[in-house]
This record gives structure tokens, C-alpha cells and sequence, in this order.
């Protein structure tokens, strides 16, 4: 099973519709129980200026990755100013809520699990508190102190520079600015993985993080037990998902279910970026199964 389409932002432009808990929030679902998912529930969102989200706890885990304007997300006890390259988790469980106290409109790709469950349901997984003051919202916010060993569940990350800068090494090994595993690329046949959001960073059910392809980066055919989405941001990428071909461009998604075969080919002569999601977790061992490995076993070929 899999899904490709495209994010069309029109919907951010009509006005946004009046409920009790929201003023001046556009969400609408992108990949879903509709598209063939289980455990993925990606939204496109949008909080137009003087727009709240008052706050509220789910019995879902969320992270939530800012790409256009200036966003408030009280979260862990502080309200966070957010800007582009910004992401967040809200742990199951933790009450969170939003503002935009921006002139412009802001923006983000937002991943739910298990799946937000419908409103009319018997059994409902969100419930919210009386809306907060944006205003007051506003006076406490502040840019998340980036390095600070006490900051909890935000992070920001624009991007993998090209491979050879991303590897090199000019300073001093004695003296130089310490780094470990939270801030670590995983580089592999052309590619660059930044993890954003997993385990280590408090998540229980989803794992977000950018892919960078350098021209010629490939990663062969190959499935998963977990299900993956796609948010292309940058560059073109050829693809192949269950045997049929695409060409992916920014603003396109695309979704890979459990046991869905795909593989992605950098054939052009730019960089090619996007976000990635995956849910449930992969699991600590066999989270890819490579197609062309496990033919050595068909019959005649051992």
C-alpha cells in the first residue's frame, strides 16, 4: 500500500471555521486512515495572525515542524516563540496550546499517533481547557535557549550543508565545541539523515527527521515494518514505490506502508531535501529489509 499526492495550501486562504477551543486555525489532513494509514496521521496547518489554540492535553503523541511564520507553543511549563526550521513534541498526555501573535500567517506539517480519533466518536482523546490571553501569551514567550542542557521537547534544524562540509573537520580537536549523538548526521551513499524528533528525544510513537540526497545519492529498493510519510521540500528525486515511477517536487507527499517497496534516486545535478516520519518507532533490529539482498535466496541463485 501507498499514497503520493500534493499539499494544497488554499485551504489556509479560505476563512477558518468557528469552533469553541480555536480562532484563525486551518488544519486539514494529508495522509490518514483515507490514504491507507494506520498509525500515520499527517496534517498541513495553519494559525492566522491574532489566531489561538487554547490549550489542551490528547491521549496521542504529536510532533509539530514550523516551515512559514512566527508560532507560540506553550509547552513543559514555557511559552516558546517558534520560527521555520523549529519542532516540538507533545508527549501523550502534555498540555500544550498555540498562538500567533505574528503579523503574517503561520504554518506547519504536524504528525499524530496512534491516529486523533473523530470528534463524534463515544470515546474522545482530546479535551481541551479555556482559551489563554494571546496577549499574555505573547509577553512570555521567548526563543528557545538553543544549547541550553535544561531545554526540553523543542529543537531547530534547517538542513544538511553538503556532505563534504557536513563531514569536515577544520577546528582543533582540543577546545572545540562539544557534540554527541543529538546533534549527529547519519551519512550513507549520498545521503544525509538529521534525526529530529525519536526515542532520545522523549518521543514513545513517532520519529521525524530531514533527508538530505546529494546529486547521485541513492537508497535502493527496500520495505519496512512501520509505515513512513514524505513532505518534499527542495530539489527533484525520482522514485519508485511497489513498482511504479514518480518524480516527487516540493510540496508533493507521498506515504509507504508496512511491506511497501520503494526506493529513491538522485539523478539530477541539485540537492533534494525533505521531512520523514515514521510510526509506530522502527523497532532496534531488521527496520529495513533490502529487496535485492534477500533475492541471493530464490532458488538457484544461492
Amino acid at each position: 500500500m501507498h499514497f503520493v499526492g500534493r499539499i494544497d495550501w488554499t485551504f489556509a486562504e479560505e476563512p477558518a471555521t468557528p469552533v469553541s477551543f480555536a480562532s484563525g486555525l486551518h488544519r486539514i489532513r494529508v495522509i490518514g486512515p483515507g490514504q491507507g494509514a494506520v498509525h500515520t496521521d499527517l496534517y498541513a496547518g495553519a494559525l492566522d495572525p491574532g489566531g489561538w489554540l487554547a490549550p489542551h492535553v490528547h491521549s496521542y503523541e504529536e510532533t509539530l515542524y514550523v516551515t512559514e511564520g512566527e508560532l507560540l507553543a506553550r509547552i513543559d511549563g514555557r511559552i516558546h516563540r517558534l520560527m521555520p526550521g523549529d519542532y516540538v513534541l507533545f508527549q501523550t498526555g502534555m498540555r500544550h496550546g498555540l498562538g500567533n501573535a505574528g503579523s503574517g500567517q503561520a504554518r506547519w506539517i504536524s504528525l499524530n499517533s496512534p491516529i486523533k480519533r473523530d470528534p463524534d466518536t463515544a470515546w474522545p482523546d482530546t479535551f481541551y481547557d479555556a482559551p489563554e490571553a494571546l496577549s499574555a501569551m505573547d509577553a512570555a514567550a521567548e526563543r528557545p535557549p538553543f544549547g541550553d542542557p535544561t531545554l526540553r521537547f523543542v529543537g531547530h534544524y534547517e538542513g544538511t550543508p553538503p556532505q563534504a562540509d557536513a563531514l569536515a573537520v577544520a577546528d582543533p580537536a582540543h577546545g572545540r565545541a562539544p557534540a554527541g549523538m543529538d546533534t549527529a548526521l547519519l551519512a550513507y551513499s549520498g545521503i544525509s539523515v538529521k534525526m529530529l524528533v525519536d526515542r532520545v528525544f522523549g518521543a514513545d510513537h513517532v520519529t521525524l527527521f530531514t533527508v538530505d540526497y546529494e546529486p547521485g545519492g541513492a537508497a535502493q529498493a527496500h520495505d519496512h515494518p512501520f509505515e513512513e510519510a514524505y513532505v518534499f521540500l527542495t530539489g527533484e528525486i525520482e522514485a519508485e514505490f511497489d513498482g511504479q515511477p514518480y518524480t516527487f517536487r516540493p510540496g508533493d507527499i507521498a506515504f509507504a506502508g508496512v511491506g511497501s517497496v520503494h526506493g529513491f534516486w538522485n539523478t539530477g545535478s541539485e540537492r533534494v531535501r525533505w521531512l520523514e516520519t515514521q510510526a509506530p518507532q522502527p523497532p532496534a533490529r531488521h527496520a529495513y529489509r533490502w529487496a535485492e539482498i534477500w533475492r541471493r535466496f530464490e532458488w538457484g541463485k544461492g
